[in-house]
């Protein structure tokens, strides 16, 4: 069997929308936005640094319906770089991109093969000693396992299994083409490349079961660097998957236990440290930070009564910019706790019994709605209620510690 090179990607979501990021002031968000073309362009130029045989595009290349045909030409223009290099291109449709979701497809060059939408479809090249199976998405909610009628393995061929899915005990993202470890390995396929999932994870090594993970992390809940896997077989046995960075812009979340910390100068330093680190970790890459704040701590009312600490943060963020290499904050969230024993509690037993009581009191929980109504009418229309219930969620907790610093002077 021959030797070859191939890339396997997935879930580029190419121009996804990325709703909701003019609400956080200071995010880059022109970068942000032209973060899926330009992770494109690096899987593109790591395919032609490698001089890789083929690439293998395992669904979602789209995040919907183009809302012009823009997005499409980048697709086919990037995709023919690979082509006038004689890297062959293989890709699928998702749920994202299925075909009853695209309201037009552009012709592709030759050179680029598209799983079909009817039925599982067999790509052979002899020349290679390779075959690829897989099947695209003609509707978006595809709820059977599509992998019971994929072809039987190519005798004496590198067979290929391309397949979205969100695979059995993935819970947190929602189920298409639902699958299992054991059906996969049934197939008798040495390699499935596999898509929709955006965390990226080798699932099993015998036979070797990838997500590659989403090629640019779009918002806060895809943290960490983000890529495609480089796959080396070597007479017909994978030798090494190898994960390449793609993405320009990383996601990450800070998390900071401030329990031990007794004052606000002690924080701010231990958040300047891990924003450093964090843009170190990414070698030259914006980052988008969110920050968040826990453990019992005695600057927990302190915390919740001032929102000047949060503004220090940003001022710090933007202080440690490097050249093109910057970091922002798209969240602060405070959720640290009061200590069980506060100091100096006796002198203020009386006031914290009642507002202990308040935080129990039916009729006052029940005045809550309506009373926050009012306040949010009366807010300038910039200011969203998002940005103040965090998980729709009246923040009580934060509202009775911030009254309470007030109150007995905790507040500087």
């Amino acid at each position: 069997m021959s030797s070859f090179r191939f890339l396997h990607a997935a879930d580029i979501h190419l121009d996804s929308p990325l709703r909701g990021l003019s609400r956080y002031e200071g995010l880059p968000e022109a970068e942000i936005r032209g973060s899926t073309r330009r992770a494109l362009d690096r899987l593109v130029e790591t395919a032609l640094t490698e001089k890789v045989d083929f690439v293998v595009l395992a669904g979602d290349l789209y995040d919907g319906s183009w809302q012009d045909v823009g997005t499409g030409l980048y697709m086919v223009r990037a995709l023919s770089r690979l082509v006038q290099a004689g890297i062959r291109v293989v890709t699928l449709s998702g749920n994202h991109d299925a075909q009853s979701v695209i309201a037009r497809e552009l012709p592709l060059p030759e050179g680029i093969d598209h799983f079909s939408y009817d039925a599982p479809q067999t790509l052979h090249w002899p020349e290679l000693g390779v075959a690829l199976h897989g099947q695209s998405f003609r509707d978006r909610h595809v709820t059977q396992d599509m992998t019971r009628s994929y072809p039987a393995p190519v005798a004496g061929c590198f067979n290929i299994g391309v397949l979205h899915t969100s695979l059995s005990g993935y819970g947190e993202h929602e189920t298409y083409a639902p699958c299992s470890v054991e059906t996969l390995s049934a197939k008798g396929y040495d390699y499935w490349a596999l898509g929709h999932v955006h965390a990226r994870e080798i699932v099993c090594e015998h036979p070797w079961i990838v997500f590659p993970g989403v090629l640019q992390g779009r918002h806060a809940r895809e943290t960490g660097a983000c890529g495609c896997e480089l796959v080396t077989v070597e007479d017909g046995i994978v030798r090494s998957v190898e994960f390449v960075e793609c993405d320009v812009v990383r996601w990450c979340r800070l998390e900071l236990d401030v329990s031990g910390m007794q004052t606000m100068d002690a924080v701010l330093g231990a958040a300047r440290q891990a924003m450093e680190n964090a843009l170190s970790d990414a070698g030259g890459r914006t980052v988008i930070a969110r920050i968040v704040l826990t453990g019992r701590s005695v600057l927990h009312d302190r915390l919740c009564a001032s929102q000047a600490w949060k503004e220090d943060l940003r001022g710090i963020a933007v202080s440690m910019a490097q050249g093109t290499a910057q970091i922002a904050l798209e969240k602060i969230r405070n959720e640290t706790s009061a200590p069980v024993h506060r100091a100096g509690v006796a002198e203020t037993r009386e006031l914290d019994l009642a507002l202990e009581g308040l935080m129990q009191d039916d009729e006052f929980l029940a005045s809550l709605p309506e009373a926050f109504e009012g306040f949010f009418s009366a807010l300038p229309s910039c200011v969203e209620r998002d940005s103040l219930m965090p998980d729709g969620q009246f923040p009580l907790e934060e509202a009775r510690a911030a009254l309470r610093a007030r109150l007995v002077g905790e507040t500087e």
